[in-house]
């Protein structure tokens, strides 16, 4: 690879099909790590890859954030990009494997950091939840909240791409949210109680086959405001459909640091992208010494936490 990928939770590593797809390297949190050996650690990424795409929940505690901006900062590189994002955690976890899939492709860095947010557009995220009652993330009338009450009830929840709740029972064991469009490989998650609606109502609805089943990340039951869940992921699991999804998009060169991107901001120096040329204007031109995407020959130089300046 042209760059590593970074996670900030080992629930984010799930398996793959293949034996080829790469993993994700794990940080670790403040608490576990002194700075100077989360600084020796990203130096070491960048010089075996020359980039990093660290990806991690927009809800990462505070200290955890401020670490990884402290270390990229510390390095003093544009080649470290953090990525937020704002999908329950199953759904993160399915996202980096997609990128993981993805990294094999022969994208250049830029574009495959910004195609994070692209990916995460077709990515169906929600669960089955025993209560609402402690629900934020997602709209809930005040019925849905006193029907939480009632002994035995159950909801089915879509967190992205577009909120959705109903509600499950006897009466309505057809119902269901709205999903894909497009061929879907559901991945699920229980917890306790496990929801059988999930692995045989769902898959049915959604025609995504048989469901994937793996292990309920951690951080699961406090993103969704109760510990009675199952959490549910559909996405594209073909990389040769993400691959092309991706390539389909329009590139363009930043004008901030050089990088190709797709979208309308760089993943790694966060410049947003002009507004549109007119014809007769010729394209920005690439910093000298580097062609869009690759490393330069004179790229800037990265402070070697261990005192030595490359």
């Amino acid at each position: 690879m042209s760059l590593a990928l970074a996670v900030t939770s080992p629930d984010h590593l799930l398996p793959s099909s293949d034996g080829h797809t790469p993993r994700a390297h794990v940080l670790s949190p403040p608490g576990a790590q002194s700075l100077q050996a989360a600084l020796v650690e990203t130096y070491a990424l960048l010089e075996q890859h020359g980039y990093l795409v660290t990806v991690y929940p927009e809800t990462l505690p505070t200290a955890f954030l401020h670490r990884l901006h402290t270390v990229r900062a510390l390095l003093e590189t544009p080649r470290v990009a953090l990525l937020p994002v704002r999908l329950p955690p199953l759904a993160c976890a399915v996202l980096v494997r997609q990128l993981r899939q993805l990294s094999l492709c022969g994208f250049s860095p830029g574009v495959l950091g910004a195609a994070v947010r692209l990916l995460a557009h077709y990515l169906y995220a929600g669960a089955v939840l025993g209560s609402v009652a402690g629900l934020d993330r997602v709209p809930v009338s005040v019925g849905a909240h006193a029907r939480s009450l009632l002994p035995g009830a159950r909801f089915a929840v879509l967190a992205a791409p577009t909120p959705e709740l109903v509600r499950l029972g006897e009466q309505d064991a057809g119902a269901g949210l709205t999903g894909p469009k497009f061929a879907t490989r559901l991945t699920v998650a229980h917890g306790r109680p496990a929801s059988d609606w999930a692995t045989r109502v769902l898959p049915a609805l959604w025609r995504t086959g048989r469901a994937e089943e793996v292990p309920l990340p951690a951080d699961s039951a406090s993103w969704w405001g109760t510990g009675k869940l199952t959490e549910f992921v559909a996405a594209i699991p073909e990389v040769s459909v993400l691959r092309q999804l991706v390539a389909s998009v329009r590139r363009e060169v930043c004008h901030g640091c050089g990088l190709e991107l797709i979208g309308d901001r760089c993943a790694f120096c966060a410049t947003p992208l002009p507004p549109a040329r007119s014809p007769s204007s010729p394209p920005p031109a690439a910093p000298r010494g580097e062609r869009a995407g690759h490393p330069a020959d004179d790229r800037p130089a990265v402070a070697d936490p261990r005192g030595i300046r490359r």
